[in-house]
């Protein structure tokens, strides 16, 4: 599998075919994890660390999984090519940054992402659509054990799996789900519930996580302990908030729906013509249009227009995807000017 094939497939996390799909964009867990034998990545030379990916890719390959997956050496790729990786959610921006000995497997479809030499020396994730937490963790559990038969990991009996940075000791998991929140933004409820979930040791990123910004008013709700707790309690933990979150958007929707729906359709239609006579748009004025479209779509009203449509675009107007598309450009001028013209004959479909 090359770079394009996987850039043209649809990505796993904008299927929209999960659970909640209409609020939830997707679920994704990451386990980082150290093989016992090696020192920390830091503490790696050049030669270690392409030693340590080596005893990696012979461990994953001999998994009943691992034969299908296609490796990508991160010194192998074009900086483009990098970024693009980032904004599909198939790597993270800490391995495209990197410098020195660094590489990912993929799954065919996208669903697991397989790193090394990140932070740590492997971090594992899973990703799907949808609200599907618990199937996200028996599937990636799944994996780490297959993983773990070939190989033996840092681990302590008192304090768990060791990992670089001590945040991450313990069970090493990173859980994350993917929201659409326009209502709790409009009805100014955000911040309420966004000071609930700092009290109960829960994060809140934008769509490309730890210092990315809520563009679209699009949020990813994870957790911060992992010392202490157990993978299960972790998942419940995340399970219960995230419902009741998907609550009380789900409430705010009706009343903007019963109370503001003139509100509404004046706010879609603005986005509409924005769009529309744009000769250059920025990707934070673009998410911004794209939510409160994406909203409209949910709430019944914009039955011509397509929900798979739009989250293939939350996707396709980003930096690097607009680069690609357009041969290479990188000049930000010109690609607020290709944004302008890629959303007018996919979202408009003017020709």
């Amino acid at each position: 599998m090359t770079i394009d094939e996987l850039v043209h497939a649809q990505r796993e996390w904008l299927r929209n075919d999960g659970p909640d799909s209409e609020i939830v964009v997707s679920t994704r867990i990451r386990l980082a994890r150290n093989l016992a034998a090696f020192p920390f990545v830091s503490r790696l030379s050049d030669a270690e660390k392409r030693r340590v990916a080596e005893v990696l890719r012979k461990s994953i390959r001999k998994t009943r999984f691992g034969q299908n997956y296609t490796l990508f050496s991160m010194e192998e790729l074009s900086a483009l090519n990098r970024k693009l990786l980032v904004e599909c959610h198939l790597i993270s921006r800490e391995l495209a940054d990197g410098s020195g000995p660094r590489s990912v497997m993929i799954s065919p479809n996208g669903q697991f992402s397989l790193m090394f030499i990140e932070e740590d020396h492997l971090r594992i994730q899973c990703v799907k659509s949808g609200f599907r937490l618990q199937e996200v963790w028996n599937d990636i559990n799944s994996v780490d054990d297959q993983i773990e038969k070939n190989l033996i990991y840092a681990w302590n009996h008192e304090l768990g799996y060791l990992t670089a940075c001590p945040t991450n000791v313990g069970t090493g998991m990173r859980v994350s789900v993917m929201l659409h929140l326009p209502a709790l933004g409009l009805t100014r409820q955000f911040n309420k519930v966004h000071n609930s979930l700092q009290k109960i040791s829960l994060t809140v990123r934008g769509l490309y996580g730890e210092g990315s910004q809520a563009w679209g008013d699009f949020y990813q709700i994870s957790n911060q302990v992992t010392l202490g707790v157990t993978e299960e309690e972790v998942v419940n933990q995340v399970q219960d908030v995230v419902r009741a979150v998907i609550g009380y958007e789900q409430k705010a929707r009706e009343f903007l729906l019963q109370e503001n729906r003139d509100k509404l359709e004046t706010g879609i239609g603005e986005c509409l013509k924005k769009i529309e006579n744009a000769s250059a748009i920025s990707p934070q004025e673009t998410m911004h249009c794209l939510s409160a479209i994406r909203l409209g779509i949910n709430l019944g009203l914009m039955p011509d227009y397509s929900l798979d449509t739009v989250n293939q675009l939350l996707l396709q107007i980003q930096p690097a995807y607009l680069q690609w598309i357009y041969g290479g450009v990188e000049s930000s001028l010109d690609s607020n000017e290709f944004r302008a013209q890629y959303l007018q004959k996919y979202l408009l479909k003017r020709l």
